[in-house]
C-alpha cells in the first residue's frame, strides 16, 4: 500500500487525465491527458486522485489502486512523452507502486494552471457560457468542445419544442466576437438557422 494520505478535492478542481500504467521500473507512470496542450499537468506539483469511474474498472488488472477516495500525490517530475505524459512522484519508488495506480484520475486545482494569454481560454472555462449572436439571440449553452484538427468547435445545447438540441460554432474569429468570461457569455456572428 502506497503511503498517500486522504485529502479533500479542492473547490477549484478540474480533471485533467488518467494514469494508463507503469511506464519503466523506476515508478514512473504514463498519463493520458485530458487536452492536447497539457500545460496544467506540467505547471502543478501537487495532484489530486480519485479512482477511476466505473467504466475503466474492469481493465484495471491484479494488484489494482492503492487508495480511495481522493489522495495527494507529490510530483517530482512531468514531461512529455510521444502522445502521452510521463511523470514520477515522491512516494512512488518503483514498477508496483506505479502500477497500483493505473487507472487513477488526475486532478488539478484550477488557480495552478498557467495564465492564458489574451485571447486565449481554458476550455473549462467555456463550458456553461452562453452564447448569443449579434441580435442578441441565444443560440446555447456550451456543452463541450471539440478538436476537429484544424480548429476547436463549440458544441452547444438548446431548446426547440419541447425537444433537446445541439448546434455546433467553429470557435475561430471568423464568428466569435468576443469571449466575455466575467459575464458567462460568448458573442458570435452566427444565425439560429444555421
Amino acid at each position: 500500500m502506497l503511503p498517500l494520505e486522504p485529502v479533500e478535492l479542492p473547490v477549484d478542481a478540474v480533471e485533467v487525465g488518467r494514469i494508463l500504467d507503469a511506464w519503466g521500473i523506476k515508478g514512473w507512470f504514463k498519463v493520458l491527458p485530458h487536452s492536447a496542450s497539457p500545460e496544467a499537468l506540467f505547471s502543478s506539483k501537487r495532484w489530486y486522485l480519485q479512482p477511476p469511474d466505473a467504466a475503466y474498472l474492469p481493465k484495471a488488472g491484479p494488484g489494482f489502486l492503492a487508495f480511495k477516495g481522493t489522495v495527494l500525490l507529490a510530483i517530482s517530475e512531468a514531461k512529455e512523452h510521444s502522445d502521452t505524459v510521463v511523470a514520477q512522484a515522491r512516494d512512488v519508488p518503483d514498477r508496483t507502486a506505479a502500477e497500483s495506480l493505473r487507472g487513477a484520475r488526475i486532478f488539478v486545482p484550477r488557480s495552478s494552471f498557467p495564465t492564458a494569454q489574451a485571447d486565449e481560454y481554458y476550455w473549462v472555462d467555456l463550458i456553461g457560457l452562453d452564447v448569443l449572436n449579434r441580435e442578441a439571440v441565444h443560440l446555447g449553452q456550451v456543452k463541450e468542445l471539440l478538436s476537429t484538427g484544424p480548429q476547436t468547435v463549440l458544441v452547444l445545447a438548446y431548446e426547440e419544442a419541447g425537444q433537446s438540441l445541439e448546434r455546433m460554432i467553429p470557435f475561430v474569429s471568423a464568428y466569435v466576437d468576443a469571449v466575455e468570461l466575467a459575464e458567462k457569455r460568448i458573442r458570435v456572428d452566427w444565425q439560429a438557422d444555421y
